[in-house]
C-alpha cells in the first residue's frame, strides 16, 4: 500500500489583517480627543458650575418619593416642569466656556496689572521715606495716599494746625518743599502724567481786588507744579493743573474744616509712553491734555464764576 503524506501548510506573518485595526485606532484617537476636550472644559469651568456638575450626577438629588411605579424615581421625570426634554435620551451637562481674550485684550489686562504694582511700589516707597526721617514723621498725618479709578492719588492737606501754606497765600511752606520732594523721589521714574488741583475750604475768601478761593487754589496748585518740576519732574508729563476753590470737599459734612484745603496730585492711569510688555511693540498710551497753567483759577471748561460774596478780608488759617 502506498505511503500517505499529509501536508499541513502554515500560514506567514505577512498576510492580509483587513482593516479592523485602523477603527479601532481611530476609536482610541477620538477617545482620548474627547478626554482632552473634558479636561479643558472641566479647567475653565467656575467653582459654582462644577459643583452644579457635581449635583447633577448625584444620586441624592434624585426625588426619593415613591409614586406611580414606586422605584427610585417614583415614576417622576428629572426634568423641570415646562422643559422639554427626552426622557430617553443620554443627560446633557452645559458649561459656559469663558470668552477668549484678543492679544490687544490681553495686552491691556497686563499693563493694567503692571500698574496697579508700579501704584503699590510707589506708596509703600513714599510711606518709609516717611517713616525714616525724622524731618517728615511729623506731617505724615499731611499726607493721604490712595487708589482711585482716576489713578494714584497724593493728597497734601492741612492737619491739626499745620499749614501747608500760610493764611490766604500761596507762598508754599518750607515742610512742603520737604514732602514735595519725598514725592518726586517715589514716582520720578513713573510713565504716569501727572494732575494737580487746588482745593480751599469754605470759608469766604475775597479781597477788594477781586482776588478769591478760586484765585487761591488755583495759585497753590501752580506753585505746587512749579516745585515738583524744581525737584526734577519733566515738565512734560504734566496733563492738569487746576483750582477748584471749595467746589469738592474732602469732607463734604464739614465743608469749613481744615483738612479740606489740600494739593491733589494724580497719576493717571493709562497714561504716559511705557515699555514693550513680552516683546510687544511699545506704543505709548492715551496721554493728557498738556500742562495749563490757568491764572483765572478755575479748572479746564468750567466758567461759572463763585457766587460766594466777598468779605473784604482775609480769615485766619486759610
Amino acid at each position: 500500500m502506498p505511503d500517505i503524506v499529509i501536508k499541513k501548510i502554515k500560514k506567514g506573518g505577512h498576510g492580509h489583517h483587513g482593516g479592523a485595526w485602523k477603527v479601532a485606532y481611530a476609536d482610541f484617537v477620538t477617545a482620548m480627543m474627547a478626554f482632552f476636550l473634558l479636561l479643558w472644559l472641566l479647567s475653565s469651568a467656575t467653582e459654582e458650575q462644577l459643583q452644579g456638575v457635581s449635583n447633577y450626577f448625584t444620586p441624592e438629588t434624585i426625588s426619593q418619593s415613591e409614586s406611580g411605579s414606586g422605584g427610585i424615581l417614583g415614576g417622576q421625570s428629572l426634568a423641570e416642569q415646562g422643559a422639554l426634554r427626552s426622557e430617553t435620551g443620554a443627560p446633557t451637562v452645559s458649561i459656559d466656556i469663558p470668552p477668549v481674550k484678543t492679544p490687544e485684550e490681553m495686552a491691556e489686562q497686563r499693563l493694567a496689572e503692571q500698574e496697579d504694582k508700579e501704584f503699590k511700589e510707589a506708596e509703600e516707597e513714599l510711606r518709609k521715606a516717611l517713616e525714616s526721617s525724622p524731618d517728615l514723621q511729623e506731617l505724615a498725618k499731611n499726607i493721604r495716599i490712595e487708589e482711585t479709578d482716576e489713578g494714584l492719588r497724593i493728597q497734601i492737606l492741612d492737619e491739626d494746625g499745620t499749614a501747608m501754606f500760610p493764611s490766604g497765600s500761596a507762598v508754599m511752606a518750607d515742610h512742603t518743599k520737604l514732602l514735595l520732594s519725598k514725592v518726586v523721589e517715589a514716582i520720578q521714574g513713573m510713565p504716569q502724567d501727572i494732575s494737580i488741583e487746588g482745593h480751599t475750604d469754605a470759608v469766604p475768601f475775597s479781597t477788594v481786588t477781586g482776588y478769591s478761593n478760586w484765585e487761591l487754589s488755583s495759585d497753590r496748585a501752580l506753585a505746587t507744579r512749579r516745585e515738583l518740576e524744581t525737584q526734577g519732574l519733566a515738565s512734560g508729563r504734566f496733563a492738569k493743573v487746576a483750582g477748584l476753590a471749595d467746589t469738592d470737599p474732602l469732607l463734604p459734612e464739614t465743608p469749613e474744616n481744615e483738612r479740606n484745603r489740600r494739593i491733589s496730585i494724580t497719576l493717571l492711569r493709562g497714561t504716559g509712553e511705557r515699555p514693550a510688555v513680552d516683546g510687544e511693540t511699545s506704543a505709548p498710551a492715551q496721554s493728557g491734555t498738556p500742562s495749563t497753567e490757568q491764572g483765572s483759577g478755575q479748572e479746564s471748561g468750567n466758567s461759572a464764576p463763585s457766587n460766594r460774596r466777598p468779605s473784604f478780608s482775609v480769615p485766619s488759617n486759610r
